[in-house]
């Protein structure tokens, strides 16, 4: 297959999705290795479309915000040992982790898309943390950052806003 449909076809994966595909999926299903998808990603990101790269795989609708009735923010603080609380926290009371943004002193605001929904997304997610040696994006700015939290309406938020809140997380 030439590159160009291989892109195409790589665009089509995206947009017929509902979760995000890994770059691994992607290769499987179009016989090519994972360093291709990832140069032709690469690749259609520098042509102009909106792909981004989640913990869990790429999503052609980065901001993941239409997809909820009500989306709220929330500002926490905590360090690495209560992650998994905090999140636990949100999907246990219907909420979806969107994103993740810290202002950086340097760099301004960094972003992180999550998509965490579940206790299995939380799950996975604090794994892959652990057995990559990789940190949270809120290690640079003393544990304070902010979530997007998709919910069913404004009540929703609002009690997940106040666990977090009592808890000592939300501030």
């Amino acid at each position: 297959m030439d590159p160009e449909k291989r892109r195409s076809k790589i665009i089509k994966i995206l947009e017929k999705s509902t979760e995000p595909q890994s770059a691994s999926a992607i290769a499987d299903m179009l016989s090519v290795s994972r360093q291709v998808i990832v140069g032709d990603v690469a690749l259609l990101r520098a042509s102009g479309f909106d792909i981004e790269a989640t913990p869990r795989g790429y999503v052609i609708d980065p901001s993941g915000l239409a997809q909820f009735p009500y989306v709220g923010t929330v500002a926490c603080k905590h360090y690495h040992d209560r992650l998994k609380e905090e999140l636990y926290s949100v999907v246990d009371l219907g909420g979806t982790v969107i994103d993740v943004t810290i202002d950086h002193a340097l760099y301004g605001q960094l972003s992180g898309l999550l998509d965490i929904s579940s206790r299995r997304d939380v799950d996975l997610f604090c794994e892959k943390v652990k057995n990559d040696g990789s940190q949270p994006l809120s290690i640079l700015t003393e544990g304070i950052h902010l979530h997007h939290i998709g919910c069913k309406d404004e009540e929703a938020f609002k009690t997940i806003e106040k666990k977090l809140k009592d808890s000592g997380i939300g501030f």
